[in-house]
């Protein structure tokens, strides 16, 4: 994709990834950039267009889609971080991690693909994470919700194929965010790279993005044993 004639929406826009991603679009001469947030009135980058989107709200998506007709590049990233359990953790923040990430993204995909489809084809690129292949107790609704927005990817790139529309998958550990606060820094890497990289692989149409070495690595040990994956788990008899 030609990203100096995009005309972008980037969800989650008002910071951390999204601010990022935002910004290298404008960097890089995209002819304009929606910063969809929930409060509009907190997107401080200049050159923006700030839109009022909640993704979780049918509503505000289907009006964000009437007043950004012209999109051809979407970024879904908006995204929770609740750090709840499956077994006992409260169901509300797990349902919360699944309507943002899954049902969020897939709503949003749903209600911009036929505007994507009418300005002639475009891209989408969804912001996942290392967590969409591996899966600990401390990220259970995380990475459940992760796991579903991969699978999610990889039907809708195969279903918006014909109408000329790329889907790239960008998977990536702890970033340098408010999200990833409490994680020692140098194990984080700079969002602003990752943003870069990310708008690397949809201008080369790429399918995926694997930004770092945890993500590498995840993706490595997919073939092997779960033990290799999960060292915590009983040895096999």
């Amino acid at each position: 994709m030609d990203i100096q004639n995009a005309v972008a929406l980037v969800t989650g826009a008002n910071r951390g990834l999204g601010r990022h991603l935002a910004a290298e679009l404008l960097k890089r001469g995209a002819k304009k950039v929606y910063a969809g947030a929930r409060r509009p009135d907190s997107v401080d980058l200049p050159g923006a267009v700030p839109l009022q989107l909640d993704i979780t709200d049918p509503a505000s998506v289907a009006q964000a889609a009437k007043s950004a007709p012209d999109v051809t590049l979407l970024i879904n990233n908006a995204g929770v971080s609740t750090h709840v359990g499956l077994i006992d953790g409260d169901l509300a923040d797990i349902r919360l991690e699944m309507e943002t990430h899954y049902f969020g993204s897939l709503g949003v995909t749903r209600a911009f693909a036929p505007v994507l489809t009418a300005n002639g084809g475009g891209a989408i690129l969804n912001v996942l994470s290392v967590l969409s292949w591996v899966h600990y107790p401390s990220y259970g609704g995380y990475g459940a919700a992760k796991a579903a927005e991969l699978a999610m990817t990889n039907v809708i790139r195969q279903e918006l194929a014909p109408a000329g529309i790329d889907v790239t998958a960008l998977h990536v550990g702890y970033m340098d965010t408010d999200m990833a606060d409490y994680v020692d820094s140098a194990n984080k890497v700079d969002p602003a790279w990752v943003a870069g990289l990310a708008l690397d692989g949809v201008a080369a149409r790429a399918l995926e993005v694997v930004a770092d070495d945890t993500s590498r690595g995840a993706r490595a040990a997919l073939s092997g044993p779960l033990d290799q994956l999960y060292p915590g788990l009983p040895a096999a008899r």
